[in-house]
């Protein structure tokens, strides 16, 4: 890629940056949230036409208009959210859209599945042809979507943040295909945000930082304090000063919880649980073992079915989520930001008041006090570092990691009991994530207590006081942090005992 430009109105998403991949290699893409990374590869995928710039491909210059046009030309792309139809086979899935047929047009399965199953072991990725997708892990769920672009003939593979919902041993599975596919001589792109992966997987590493390119490195000659630096400006402190505290009393107690999901199976499932005053409690698993309706049931945003939910002795089950707010000092940092955390149309200074414009501080008779609502806004801006420091533009305009402050910057000057972090640095570059966690630890400091839900094992490990497993909505096990390992809540979260 040769000097591309990306522009969208006056916005430049990539400002003349050139990447040079070659065959047989991983190269990472690393930048902050809002960087370019995501568009330029969007750019070399097809979704997005270059303003200007040059592609080429074995010496050759190409236009790719389009993602099937990238396809025809060896390049294709798992996305982080997997594209695949549940009630399908592994093999329905692979073949849709490019199905080997027979004589009267018939599609030739047994052809298909034999295609499948040679691909499958020549780069180990260990998948049944005839699986359904709905009965299989999200790793296997991965496997299948490489399979499809290596059906199509690809080359070039361009994974987007590939171990974002992936267990430690999941992971660990995917090294070793990726290092199969490079052995076999295709070229893998990575974009992530997990250094010790980058220090892990790959060669070379690309930093880009305000649509611009900083540096292309060899990760073998550089750390991660490095590449971190590179990538916000600035150094970047991965350890959380946590002082040591003895937690205080129990202030949630969940006794025998029961959930059900959408289709109305059980996703919590006779869960226990207790959290105390001054610690921060990490809730570790696999996406999809109850964690989303865990959340909403403390909340107020799911029925229970059967259980109690006490918050310093009181039944909090089954109420609205204003009283939960008001009466029981429950904050909520919600999985996503963006459909349960802002109203995007709405002002900075609207958003830092969505749980409390009804009060008197911020109205009187129904109408809101807007030099109050302004002011709040102003003071909240400098103390928690919200950029831009403009209280009058949308929340849209902002970035994810400074959408993310706006939050946390509500949820805390509530001054809540207790604090549900849910995911609270999906998608945050390395100086966001830092901040939020120093947020976490401030609170349990201060004697609040902190329930952290995140699927980041390093997360939950770095920040936690303790750490609970949860698989099939029931905590299979709890761990002091300081005593914990990677193997040892991979086994919980995999379902194995200890």
């Amino acid at each position: 890629m040769i000097d591309i430009t990306k522009k969208f109105g006056d916005v430049v998403a990539n400002n003349h940056i050139s990447l040079t991949i070659h065959k047989g290699e991983v190269h990472a893409l690393l930048g902050e949230n809002g960087a370019g990374k995501t568009t330029l590869m969007n750019v070399l995928y097809g979704l997005y036409r270059p303003t200007t710039g040059t592609i080429r491909i074995n010496g050759k210059a190409v236009s790719i208009r389009s993602p099937n046009v990238a396809i025809s030309n060896g390049i294709g792309m798992v996305h982080q959210h997997f594209m695949l139809v549940e009630p399908f086979s592994v093999t329905e899935n692979i073949i849709l859209g490019n199905e080997p047929t027979r004589a009267g047009g018939i599609v030739d399965m047994v052809s298909a599945e034999a295609d499948v199953m040679r691909l499958s072991q020549e780069y180990g990725l260990s998948v049944d042809p005839k699986a359904l997708i709905e009965d299989l892990s999200v790793g296997s769920q991965q496997r299948v979507e490489i399979l499809k672009t290596l059906y199509r003939g690809a080359e070039i593979l361009i994974f987007d943040e590939p171990t974002a919902v992936l267990t430690p041993q999941e992971i660990q599975e995917l090294v070793t295909i990726i290092k199969n596919l490079t052995a076999a001589g295709k070229s893998v792109i990575i974009i992530t945000h997990k250094l010790k992966e980058i220090k892990q997987i790959a060669d070379f590493c690309t930093i880009i930082r305000r649509g611009e390119h900083i540096d292309t490195v060899e990760v073998d000659k550089v750390s991660e304090e490095e590449l971190a630096s590179m990538m916000v400006g600035r150094q970047v402190s991965f350890k959380v000063d946590k002082p040591e505290q003895q937690a205080g009393a129990a202030v949630l107690e969940i006794k025998n919880l029961r959930v059900v999901d959408k289709r109305g199976i059980a996703a919590v499932n006779g869960l226990n649980l207790q959290l105390k005053k001054g610690e921060i409690l990490g809730i570790a698993g696999v996406d999809g073992n109850g964690q989303t309706e865990l959340i909403e049931a403390l909340t107020g945003l799911a029925r229970v079915q059967a259980g109690s939910i006490q918050v310093n002795g009181q039944e909090l089950a089954n109420q609205t989520p204003g009283t939960i707010r008001t009466n029981h000092k429950v904050g909520h940092i919600p999985e996503d930001r963006q459909k349960r955390g802002l109203v995007f149309e709405f002002d900075v200074a609207e958003n830092l008041i969505l749980s409390s414009y009804n009060t008197s501080r911020f109205s009187t008779f129904f109408i809101l006090l807007r030099a109050a609502i302004y002011s709040n806004a102003e003071k909240l801006i400098k103390l928690f570092d919200i950029r831009p420091a403009n209280a009058k533009i949308t929340a849209k305009s902002l970035s994810g990691g400074n959408q993310q402050k706006m939050i946390i910057a509500r949820e805390v000057s509530s001054n809540p009991d207790i604090l549900i972090a849910a995911q609270p640095t999906r998608g945050l570059d390395v100086g966001a994530i830092e901040y939020v966690h120093q947020t976490l630890v401030e609170q349990r400091n201060r004697g609040k207590a902190v329930l952290l839900i995140s699927f980041e094992l390093d997360e939950i490990m770095n920040v936690s006081d303790r750490i609970a497993v949860i698989y099939e909505g029931r905590i299979v096990g709890e761990i002091k942090a300081k005593e914990a390992d990677e193997q040892q809540l991979g086994r919980l979260m995999a379902g194995c005992s200890l």
